[in-house]
């Protein structure tokens, strides 16, 4: 598994901003004032968050500027090196290029200019992976349906990526490049350093080669391109961020899903395949409540599957990301997913090593809704965690959130839960929904 740590990003800001220009005649767009803090500033505590600390920012217009805002990184904990674009605009690609000589053999490539809440630890390890099998980027994408943009990816049912083309659209397009993507240096190399060129040439190219691997991601991005997009992340920054929000933490497996049987264990499970993830009567329903009545959802789930050998830690991610399509289809958003993929001791089937490990994230440790508070600003003080299990109401009880039991309280469970009981107790998410 890669280490954010170890892991370069790069961030392309060196535009000219044209669009915003009654913003951008004193400043770069990636310092454009967002509910006075610069806009890239978001990007960069989300960055550092998930614990990257290697940047390299290629910038051109008002460069100074950035510079002298974000200097070295040191105060930040982190290193930032620069690229200057210089007098000929070379495009996303030749700006690239032209930091040649400061890139790691693979980077992470985001925009300076857009803000892009995805799992990027997802990201590093299906890059890992798939770099082994021969891939050489990899493009996070969309379900898009020319929403916020024309689609310019296919994706084959299998979650491979079949086809990137911004030039000519066909009718299998339904997603879009999200704007967070991953490359070997190497692709850039044949390129002459004050060569002009558009970094979506090698993204077709890989495409049709079929080494451009891809990572579906859910969360719409937002972008400051003009004026109405810049209002409309400032919106979003005073909801997220400025504003304490009530939330509900709901355990997946047996609350929204429905547990199946395991052959191989011979008793009942997490599904393990997507085929597998069946939702339970009512849940998209009592999800839809929820929202009404103005909560967040966060889903916070342990899923060891991967870690005991059942299953491998892409198809844990496929899982979820079908869940979150489907339930949006129903008109249920869920804010964000929060997954423990651990287990403690290797077993014998274990493939993937690193799952193995005690941490702070596996319920009934509160780390996971740890992990939401600093992302979100959160109202705890009128917050719910929802689960089917003594550790749901553990984890919950241990932050001070009230907690709402599913299923029948029976007396064993009552030993394990000792001194903390839940809340409420309700039959199923739907009888748990009418409680809030």
């Amino acid at each position: 598994m890669i280490n954010p740590a170890d892991f370069q990003v790069v961030v392309l800001m060196g535009g000219l901003g044209t669009r915003l220009k009654d913003y951008t005649k004193q400043c770069p767009k990636s310092l454009v004032d967002v509910c006075g803090r610069p806009f890239f500033d978001y990007q960069l505590d989300l960055l550092s968050a998930w614990g990257f600390r290697k940047f390299v920012f290629l910038i051109g217009y008002r460069a100074d500027m950035i510079e002298e805002y974000y200097g070295d990184g040191r105060d930040r904990g982190i290193s930032i090196k620069y690229s200057y674009d210089g007098e000929k605009l070379l495009g996303t690609g030749g700006a690239v290029r032209r930091a040649f000589d400061l890139l790691e053999d693979d980077f992470l490539l985001i925009y300076g200019d857009s803000f892009m809440d995805i799992d990027y630890a997802e990201t590093l390890y299906r890059y890992g992976r798939d770099k082994a099998a021969g891939a050489r980027a990899l493009m996070t994408v969309l379900r898009n349906n020319n929403r916020f943009d024309k689609s310019n990816v296919v994706m084959e049912k299998d979650g491979r990526l079949a086809l990137y083309d911004k030039h000519n659209p066909v009718p299998e397009m339904e997603h879009i490049d999200y704007g967070v993507c991953v490359y070997e240096k190497s692709l850039f190399e044949a390129y002459s350093p004050d060569e002009a060129f558009d970094i979506a040439d090698i993204q077709h190219e890989l495409s049709v080669k079929g080494q451009m691997t891809a990572q579906i991601v859910t969360k719409r991005f937002y972008e400051i391109g003009s004026p109405a997009s810049l209002d409309e992340f400032t919106q979003y920054v005073k909801k997220r961020f400025e504003s304490a929000n009530p939330a509900v933490f709901v355990d997946r497996d047996g609350v929204i899903n429905e547990i199946v049987w395991n052959d191989d264990i011979e008793q009942l499970d997490s599904p393990m395949k997507v085929s597998q993830f069946k939702f339970l009567p009512g849940a998209a329903e009592a999800l839809r409540t929820i929202k009404e009545k103005g909560y967040r959802i966060f889903i916070v789930t342990n899923q060891p599957g991967a870690a005991k050998g059942k299953t491998d830690l892409a198809t844990l991610y496929d899982i979820n990301t079908y869940m979150i399509e489907n339930l949006a289809k129903e008109g249920v958003e869920i804010d964000d997913l929060f997954m423990c993929p651990h287990y403690p001791k290797k077993l014998p089937g274990t493939k993937e090593e690193f799952l193995i490990r005690k941490c702070n994230c596996r319920k009934p440790e509160p780390g996971l809704i740890y992990r939401a508070m600093r992302k979100y600003n959160i109202d705890l003080s009128v917050s719910y965690m929802i689960g089917d299990s003594c550790s749901d109401i553990t984890a919950g009880a241990a932050v001070g959130l009230s907690t709402v039991f599913i299923g029948d309280l029976k007396c064993d469970l009552c030993k394990k839960l000792k001194d903390v009981q839940p809340t409420f107790i309700a039959p199923d998410l739907a009888g748990a929904a009418q409680l809030l």
